[in-house]
């Protein structure tokens, strides 16, 4: 892709695939589930299950609401997850005794000794985009504003 501006460019050039941010996003999404996936394999672990993991070794318990908040899933796409790690015994689901539609999400013995295992896939996965920690700090900030900013065009902040 050349170094002209959008602006500069006719319509027809601003239709191509290569112009197109969410397509550069979308290649590298698949990439990075590429890579990710023979590491979480290992743990026995799909990445929307890696992400659920990544949460709860942050915080031990959270509610499913909160979960589906942070990773950005609905109830139809996070229950069926939850389900198959509390049958593999990382996850304990439990009703909250204080308002029982509230459903507690924490980690069993075997899901927090999962997190040694899991132990080198960040520093596998930034050794593997081939960019410095400052950039991908950069990076990472940056695909932040653009998510707060399509969040906010599409009325979802």
């Amino acid at each position: 892709m050349d170094s002209a501006t959008p602006r500069d460019l006719p319509a027809a050039e601003l239709m191509r695939l290569d112009r197109q941010v969410c397509f550069a996003l979308h290649a590298a999404s698949r990439a990075f589930d590429a890579v990710y996936r023979p590491l979480l394999r290992d743990l026995g672990l799909t990445y929307p299950q890696y992400l659920v993991m990544l949460a709860l070794w942050e915080h031990e318990t959270l509610t499913v609401k909160e979960l589906g908040l942070a990773l950005r899933l609905d109830s139809g796409t996070l229950s069926p997850l939850l389900k198959r790690l509390e049958s593999a015994g990382l996850v304990r689901r439990e009703r909250s005794a204080r308002d029982e539609r509230q459903v507690t999400v924490s980690l069993t013995g075997v899901g927090r000794d999962l997190r040694r295992r899991a132990a080198a896939v960040p520093m596998t996965i930034m050794a593997a985009t081939g960019m410095d920690e400052h950039e991908l700090v950069a990076l990472r900030r940056s695909l932040e504003r653009v998510t707060a900013a399509l969040d906010a065009a599409s009325g979802r902040v």
